[in-house]
């Protein structure tokens, strides 16, 4: 699996699941639980996840979309 998106939104891990969804694309959301544990002060990021091989084709999508992705 490879980071496609990591933030502290949960609106924008919603959003980002939801656009991926649409097109096909598998997602698995990581840290889920962890940023549960520290509560609502949003400070550990939640990760989102996609295959190697569908890596490109999320990214492609979630900018044309307005996501901003990392460098």
């Amino acid at each position: 699996m490879k980071q496609l998106l990591r933030t502290t939104d949960p609106t924008s891990i919603a959003f980002a699941k939801a656009l991926l969804q649409g097109e096909g694309i598998d997602c698995f959301e990581m840290d889920v639980n962890m940023s549960v544990l520290e509560g609502s002060i949003g400070i550990l990021p939640r990760r989102l996840m996609v295959h190697p091989d569908d890596l490109a084709a999320a990214q492609k999508v979630l900018t044309d979309n307005g996501i901003a992705l990392e460098g």
